[in-house]
């Protein structure tokens, strides 16, 4: 365990005992991600490249077996909240809560005895970045409840179950891949995922390695699934599948593209997603050809088309994400798109690892000038996916 990850078990334990009197069984940590490409293809059944960050929730739990669930956040300025597993219903809760009691809520639904719990959590994931604080949250409370009650679930049972809790308790119509970054993801490698079999592969990414760097900029400027526009694309993009006589969008072949747009006539917000899905999952392919083939440099421009489909077809971006991939294409970085579900959050910058000061500095400028909030901005370094600390 590095000196940090030490460092926060220790912490989150010791505030475990202050809040509830005893030890915890245990301490878990489960990561945020980026999405190096593959954006909103997740829930069309296509194909998505997360790899997760160092920045993790971490939770400390003890076992309860009498239908008693406690959450307390060191994030969030709120007494220790209690409530009864029996009791856990959807839409019940519309507080962070939400996020671990519909995981317990999740695993109870599917046949797991899971009696209750005690849960102090503390996260380092950015709330609102497109970086998945939520699924990290998730994460790290299903490996606990699996460890300490035996459930035996995989990695990537748990990324399900906790995309379950978020879809029907918490009420946000996400995908897979959050949940599945932070639950599988390996250190140094970017995760290739099939989103219809859950299918996976683990591609080397060592940018380091080759004299560049990823760098997150966060535009600090928030989103929240939930709300409505997310959940319009996504019933768009089934209504595009249901038009096309497909079960999802990935089945249209590349190749087919502008045959399928044709056959959508007139439906032109329809087109627009379709088009970004099918060139998305198609980026997604090239990356990976690119990086296996020791070519991490080639998919800068790839990056760049990516952002390009998701402001002008899937239309998420924003003016602080389109300041951010312009100004950093401008200063001389290899690719730029933004990441996550959109309209806010974060976007990654691909850059020669000379050429950083000079990036970060030109961004940070334009925001200035154009009168935004400053960004954030750090290293994205591929990271180790969720697991127990102590």
């Amino acid at each position: 365990m590095s000196e940090s990850s030490e460092a926060a078990a220790r912490s989150v334990a010791e505030r475990f005992e202050r809040l509830y009197g005893a030890a915890p069984d245990g301490v878990w940590a489960a990561p945020g991600r980026v999405n190096l490409i593959g954006e909103h293809t997740d829930y069309n059944d296509g194909f998505v490249m997360p790899f997760a960050l160092p920045h993790t929730a971490v939770a400390a739990v003890a076992r309860r077996d009498d239908g008693v669930l406690r959450l307390h956040s060191a994030d969030v300025d709120d007494p220790v909240a209690e409530l009864t597993v029996d009791a856990l219903a959807p839409g019940s809760d519309r507080r962070w809560t939400a996020y671990p009691a519909g995981v317990v809520w999740a695993l109870r639904e599917a046949g797991h005895a899971v009696t209750g719990a005690d849960v102090h959590l503390a996260s380092t994931v950015p709330a609102g970045a497109g970086l998945s604080s939520s699924a990290a949250l998730e994460v790290v409370v299903a490996l606990a409840l699996n460890d300490l009650f035996g459930l035996g679930l995989r990695g990537w049972q748990l990324a399900r179950l906790c995309q379950r809790a978020e879809n029907v308790y918490v009420g946000a119509p996400v995908g897979i891949m959050d949940q599945t970054a932070s639950a599988c993801c390996e250190e140094g490698h970017a995760l290739f995922l099939d989103t219809r079999d859950l299918s996976q592969r683990q591609i080397p990414f060592d940018l380091a390695a080759e004299g560049m760097r990823l760098l997150v900029v966060d535009t600090r400027v928030e989103h929240s699934h939930s709300e409505g526009e997310y959940g319009k694309r996504r019933a768009g993009c089934e209504k595009g599948a249901a038009l096309l006589g497909v079960d999802a969008l990935r089945d249209v072949p590349y190749a087919e593209l502008e045959a399928a747009l044709a056959r959508l006539g007139d439906e032109e917000e329809v087109r627009r997603l379709v088009r970004h899905v099918i060139t998305e999952d198609e980026r997604v392919e090239r990356v990976v050809a690119f990086l296996q083939a020791g070519d991490a440099r080639a998919i800068g421009p790839v990056l760049a088309e990516g952002h390009a489909s998701l402001r002008d077809d899937f239309r998420v971006s924003c003016p602080e994400l389109d300041l951010v991939v312009d100004t950093a294409l401008g200063a001389g970085a290899l690719g730029a798109r933004m990441t996550g579900g959109g309209f806010g959050g974060s976007a990654v910058v691909l850059a020669e690892e000379a050429d950083v000061p000079v990036i970060t500095k030109a961004v940070e400028e334009a925001f200035a000038a154009a009168g935004f909030r400053a960004p954030r901005t750090f290293e994205a370094v591929p990271s180790a996916g969720a697991r127990r600390l102590r």
